[in-house]
């Protein structure tokens, strides 16, 4: 089968429906193909909490936050620690523009597209102690009302409606092994006919062959994710140098079909693909007791207040706290030999700090649900972290500090916990909860944050001693390192147009999104700062969709 259209996206995530759609506003015709059914439009992106980064938004100077483009740009080079002339040469740029979108007319482009953000600001990495280094200096992380669902819905919905008047057409379970290359220039794609499937969302698919298939277009453009769903090229890419030896173990916090695949068919075809050793994957990931995809992990978004010990039981370090630093702290845990950690907490803490990253696990905001999102601010931990909490195999529950020692050694899958070393710490840290100041920099971390109103009244519990028995019971959760997401990818420039190895453009070809490192091969240099994740992807697929509407003939 042979078709020929304007343009032709691969990959129907988040990227590829808002190159879609910029597409689409232009009049242009345009064949999404995709390896998966229909059942998985949006890709990635509907399992997300929909955060997303915004800089001096409205609803930051309604929390009394002093944000501006200047302290956003320093917070982002800081974290990203851009090092590398050549590789990091479009990541900068992409950087600084991205910086400015988030600063500017970010807010206004989703609004207008009937998207709305939850009115309170979450802090979310909130760094590594310096002004100049890793962090957000200040609550950045705007949660979008319909977490990922609505933001896949809002470029959906036009998309579709595009569909309807003849400019788009869907190749499901189409999987690309080839992109056409003529005269320098990339013209269609070839591949697979995948045999029909008929699993829910997120389901791993099968790959039987049951046809071919060749596609031409005028451009290109490839959005078909990163490689965190594929072990395999994660612990490939992993940069020992950087941040230890590779994991023995970890879980998988994205669905099987981010397999990386067309990473590799498009550098064969003649891109290039700079900083594959950078990669952010998260540490507080525990294992879904109600799977959807193979090895399945949820992450919990913590607050600062539970304490954090590794697998021999002392304390992480100074300023690994839970929510600061995340490739910091994975770099750590790696480094003591071991793919575990321990947080200790009460019910209080659970109650008030726990949340969990996912649509599917935030029923009250995914829902819309302004009556159950109240629930939150009642007794008791939401459905879902209570759900974990009585039927996961990370948590352990006990009403004393000896009994949930040998609870915890009863699921450890390293050394012995040794319960004298365990109760040093918790009875060191519980001692400087005595005083309204402390030397501990973790408690003074808890009452900076609760410094910020929205914090102190839904996000981060008093502090309080671990074995006071009004907080209790008791909690262990064992922590495991999960995949996620790729930060280096297919080099672009600022109109996504893929890059040469020898620095110039490839005519025909583009590329946004993960698979782009969210831009120019790696606009997050070495470290995120979340919610950058999802706004990558709208960004570089605005970016695409613009630039071939502009310059198509």
């Amino acid at each position: 089968m042979s078709e020929t259209v304007d343009v032709i996206v691969v990959g129907g995530g988040l990227a590829g429906l808002v190159a879609t759609y910029e597409l689409t506003r232009a009049g242009r015709s345009v064949v999404v193909v995709d390896q998966e059914n229909e059942a998985n439009l949006g890709g990635q992106a509907f399992w997300s909490l929909g955060g997303l980064f915004m800089v001096d938004s409205p609803e930051q100077r309604r929390m009394g936050i002093k944000d501006s483009y200047e302290l956003a740009l320093q917070d982002w080079l800081g974290s990203a620690g851009f090092d590398r002339e050549r590789e990091d040469h479009w990541g900068r740029r992409w950087a600084q523009a991205y910086v400015q979108f988030a600063a500017g007319e970010k807010r206004a482009y989703l609004h207008d597209l009937g998207l709305k953000v939850m009115p309170n600001v979450g802090w979310a990495e909130r760094g590594s102690g310096l002004a100049t280094g890793h962090g957000n200096s200040v609550p950045r992380f705007h949660i979008t009302w319909g977490t990922g669902p609505e933001v896949v819905r809002v470029f959906r919905e036009p998309v579709l409606a595009a569909a309807a008047r003849g400019l788009v057409t869907f190749k499901y379970r189409h999987q690309v092994d080839e992109l056409i290359v003529e005269d320098g220039a990339a013209v269609g794609v070839r591949g697979t006919v995948l045999a029909p499937s008929t699993e829910p969302r997120g389901v791993k698919s099968n790959r039987t062959p049951a046809g071919e298939f060749e596609l031409r277009a005028q451009a290109v453009i490839v959005t078909s994710g990163g490689i965190g769903g594929n072990q395999e090229l994660v612990k490939q890419n992993w940069p020992v140098e950087r941040l230890g030896p590779v994991p023995k173990r970890m879980i998988t916090g994205v669905p099987a079909h981010v397999d990386g695949r067309m990473l590799g068919i498009t550098e064969e075809a003649g891109g290039n693909i700079v900083n594959r050793d950078r990669m952010w994957h998260y540490t507080e990931g525990i294992v879904n007791w109600d799977p959807i995809w193979p090895n399945h992990a949820i992450r919990i978004i913590p607050g600062p207040s539970s304490l954090w010990l590794d697998a021999t039981g002392n304390r992480l370090p100074v300023p690994l706290f839970p929510g600061f630093d995340t490739l910091a702290t994975l770099k750590h845990i790696v480094g003591t030999g071991h793919d575990h950690t321990w947080y200790i907490l009460t019910q209080s803490i659970i109650e008030k700090e726990f949340a969990l990253s996912g649509s599917e696990q935030n029923p009250d905001m995914t829902g819309k649900d302004l009556k159950l999102l109240l629930g939150r601010v009642k007794k008791g931990a939401t459905g879902p972290v209570e759900a974990f909490k009585q039927h996961g195999e990370d948590f352990v529950v006990r009403d004393n500090l000896r009994d949930l020692v040998d609870g915890m050694n009863a699921i450890n899958p390293g050394p012995p916990l040794d319960f004298e070393q365990v109760e040093r710490e918790v009875v060191a840290r519980d001692r400087e909860v005595d005083n309204a100041y402390s030397k501990d920099m973790q408690l003074m971390a808890i009452k900076n944050a609760r410094a910020y109103t929205p914090d102190k009244v839904i996000r981060v519990a008093k502090p309080h001693k671990l074995q006071d028995p009004a907080h209790g019971p008791m909690i262990a959760v064992r922590l495991n390192l999960l995949t996620r997401k790729t930060l280096g990818g297919l080099e672009t420039n600022l109109d996504s147009q893929v890059i040469r190895p020898d620095g110039s453009t490839f005519d025909g070809l583009y590329a946004a999104g993960e698979v782009a490192g969210f831009g120019g091969g790696g606009v997050h240099g070495y470290n995120a700062l979340e919610g950058t994740f999802l706004g990558g992807c709208i960004f570089s697929g605005r970016a695409a969709g613009r630039a071939l509407a502009r310059d198509l003939g």
